[in-house]
């Protein structure tokens, strides 16, 4: 039985391999090892979590603390947390681990 190509050629319906081997040739796949599901759990859940930064700007601070950015600037000492300035200059931008912020926080706590 012949099929017809759209372009109006007949050909033949079991396609013939092109590959090196002989024909009717035997090719050894082998055994597929199971697929590893462990991998693809902890991909799919590293996909869904969203990842905190570890350091904030002066303005998250401040809208954490209630306080205008000024004054977060002026009395972090006083309060306790460490500002690390990246940049130089007056215009370099001052950021803060929030783990810091937030034991901060905690200290704060009226029993």
């Amino acid at each position: 039985m012949n099929l017809r190509d759209p372009t109006g050629t007949e050909r033949d319906p079991i396609q013939r391999s092109t590959s090196n081997q002989p024909q009717g040739a035997i090719v050894s796949v082998g055994p597929q090892p199971p697929p590893d599901e462990s991998r693809t759990d902890i991909s799919r859940s590293c996909r869904h979590q969203s990842v905190e930064p570890v350091l904030i700007d002066t303005a998250e601070v401040a809208t954490m603390l209630s306080m205008s950015t000024s004054r977060v600037y002026r009395e972090t000492s006083k309060l306790g947390l460490k500002g690390y300035k990246l940049g130089r200059g007056r215009s370099a931008k001052v950021l803060y681990k929030r783990t810091e912020v937030f034991k901060w926080l905690e200290q704060q706590k009226i029993y």
